[in-house]
């Protein structure tokens, strides 16, 4: 297996290679080290790459498997994790050149979670600041993050990184976040699988008010290649946790909710939207989602019609005055001796989270509820709702679409306003690989579950990748 190859090759199969002596964790990591030393300066898909540590890691990876211990279920596979989430002895920004130099002590429960499976951390991966890019991974920290399938485009938002570091073959599977399209936007933009839990299947970090809170949106998931890497991975993260009281957790444990995975879906039946009923999406990624979509006909599913329709004027303005409070309340207290440091659209949200006055908040949180109350009842008639992931394919670093199909749109998240309703209803969703554009820039088509139902996400993802398969597709730059 060359180089090239084996940077491509899944997780679940690096690990049963690893397992059975055909390749050691420290020849693996050696790889992936070298590739990301040669991509990250084109790329910019890591803010911190921790060498030292990930071959330490390995290197006792090798010696469980000399041992024969018992194995974890990624053991002495590459993996990264998002530059939000706490590292001890890694620097962990953020994204924010407040904490460019912050390096913590202890790791986060669900990093913990990841190293004790056996996986090798290489480093921390591009976000924007606080995860607030919209849409885009840029900070003060580094150049954009790229896409590599042209390096001039954006890679997509928060998890930039994550989706680029998979799509680039510097790692098969990575950490992300989505609190309002952050694992789904760089997924469709990078060619990649992502997908995001109910609510509470990942638990939540228990910080006080956040983790009981109602509008806290954001949910921790895997990207990768192959659909069934991220199940694998997806369920190393899941599972009731102590720090993780509350509405932050699930109480049902990790092992039962993706214990059927068949990748049949005869009988499926699917409500298609091609715009959730107002939203403006390029007429070229239309085509290519809806033809998409009629494919799971072939596969034995059912495909009509949704007739979803929600007014996306005032789930946005619900969803950013939700999310502003929110950013108020983990980063207000920065503005007063950092606030010049920020993003300055990071700072105007935290400000208009300050100032948002209770009536307004409290007239949202009722409009989020009957959100949820209207997309609740649309299950009653379907399995799966799909839609297009984004409405437009990557466009280039600097720039954010302010019309579209020549609709004026909001510029900061027109382009993604498919995904951020199901943040606030905590359904489960996904963002596969369905095409390409005239320009060879990937497209992606956005599968949205019942809660508690990811096993019928990936079902439905898995047999379309099985029937139109992607992985074997390499971006210009890696």
């Amino acid at each position: 297996m060359d180089d090239r190859e084996l940077a491509f090759t899944p997780a679940i199969k690096l690990r049963e290679l690893i397992a059975t002596k055909q390749i050691s964790p420290v020849e693996v990591t050696e790889k992936a080290l070298r590739r990301v030393d040669r991509l990250n300066p084109k790329l910019n898909a890591f803010l911190t790459v921790a060498a030292d540590r990930a071959l330490q890691d390995a290197k006792r990876a090798e010696e469980d498997v000399i041992k024969k211990e018992t194995l974890g279920p990624l053991h002495g596979v590459p993996t990264s994790i998002k530059d939000l989430l706490e590292t001890e002895g890694i620097r962990t920004t953020k994204g924010s050149h407040i904490f460019r130099n912050r390096v913590p002590s202890k790791d986060d429960f669900l990093v913990d979670r990841i190293r004790n499976a056996g996986a090798i951390i290489l480093g921390k991966t591009n976000t924007p600041e606080f995860g607030h890019g919209g849409g885009v991974t840029e900070n003060r920290l580094a150049d954009f993050c790229r896409n590599p399938w042209n390096p001039e485009m954006v890679s997509g938002a928060s998890s930039g990184g994550a989706a680029v570091s998979v799509a680039a073959g510097m790692n098969p599977i990575s950490h992300g976040t989505d609190g309002g399209g952050s694992i789904r936007v760089p997924a469709s933009f990078c060619g990649v699988f992502g997908i995001m839990g109910t609510m509470g299947r990942v638990p939540r970090r228990n910080t006080g008010l956040i983790s009981s809170n109602p509008v806290w949106f954001s949910q921790d998931g895997p990207l990768s290649r192959t659909v069934s890497d991220a199940a694998l991975y997806l369920r190393v993260m899941s599972g009731p946790h102590i720090e993780a009281t509350g509405k932050g957790s699930l109480p049902e444990p990790a092992e039962g909710f993706l214990a059927d995975i068949s990748g049949s879906i005869k009988g499926l039946r699917i409500g298609w939207s091609p715009n959730l009923g107002s939203i403006p999406v390029e007429k070229d990624v239309a085509v290519i989602c809806e033809k998409a979509v009629q494919r799971f006909e072939t596969l034995g599913a059912t495909v009509e019609d949704s007739g979803f329709i929600i007014d996306i004027e005032e789930v946005s303005e619900t969803f950013g005055t939700l999310t502003a409070t929110q950013d108020y309340i983990n980063y207000g207290y920065l503005l007063a001796e950092h606030g010049e440091e920020m993003v300055s659209y990071v700072k105007q949200a935290i400000v208009t989270g300050k100032n948002t006055s209770a009536e307004v908040y409290a007239l949202a949180l009722a409009r989020m509820e009957r959100l949820r109350k209207y997309v609740r009842e649309s299950f009653s008639r379907y399995d799966l709702l799909i839609t297009p992931t984004l409405a437009v394919a990557p466009f280039p670093c600097g720039y954010r679409p302010e019309v579209i199909d020549g609709v004026k749109v909001p510029k900061m998240s027109g382009f993604y306003s498919m995904l951020y309703p199901f943040n606030m209803t905590g359904n489960p969703s996904a963002s596969i690989p369905c095409g390409f554009t005239i320009d060879n820039l990937p497209v992606g088509l956005h599968i949205v579950g019942r809660k508690l139902d990811e096993l019928t996400i990936i079902n439905a993802s898995l047999a379309f990748e099985e029937a139109y398969p992607w992985a074997h597709l390499r971006p210009m730059a890696s």
